[in-house]
């Protein structure tokens, strides 16, 4: 760990009520890369407010946002963000199977077709740096113009995450391994 991360105690007041918020919320803790922002808590404040709407409030559900999610984690290889949101991902419906060929960088078999669109979506967004015209109208069609907003979304917010957690390489709990490679 590159940082020195803050008990409450050691916080200033700025920090303490943006801490204090979070905690609040629906998350009922810190968010990790939080603890990070806590060095700019006003950034720190925002960030955790649209983390929160994005993970808790998006048209999606958990199983649908969690795909947007994971292809992030792989792309940036967030060892720490893919242990966090492949256990919320399981939690929330989705198949071993999905996560497990995210993380190999295979395309997964989706039943649904909402499903495959994000993940189609997400990974063109990383890797192509845009969506090519024909993925974007039917991504509309098929998502919604809320739903291709609140995928970006969710792709450029666990950028963030990632880069966060990478950069001041945030450990995983103790006795957990990294399952990426």
């Amino acid at each position: 760990m590159r940082l020195k991360l803050l008990a409450p105690e050691e916080m200033s007041p700025e920090q303490k009520q943006t801490y204090d918020e979070a905690i609040a919320g629906k998350r009922g803790k810190p968010p990790a890369p939080m603890m990070a922002w806590l060095n700019s808590p006003e950034m720190a404040r925002h960030a955790t407010r649209l983390g929160e709407m994005l993970r808790f409030n998006t048209i999606f559900s958990a199983k649908l946002s969690e795909i947007a999610i994971l292809v992030t984690a792989r792309h940036w290889t967030s060892h720490y963000e893919w242990f966090a949101h492949k256990r919320l991902a399981l939690v929330g419906g989705m198949d071993p199977r999905i996560a497990d060929d995210i993380r190999d960088r295979r395309t997964p078999s989706f039943d649904d077709p909402k499903a495959k669109m994000i993940y189609d979506f997400a990974k063109s967004l990383h890797e192509g740096h845009g969506v090519p015209k024909a993925l974007y109208e039917e991504a509309v069609g098929l998502l919604s113009e809320r739903g291709v907003v609140e995928v970006i979304g969710l792709c450029g917010y666990y950028t963030m995450v990632s880069m966060t957690l990478n950069t001041f390489e945030f450990g995983l709990p103790d006795g957990q391994v990294s399952e990426l490679a």
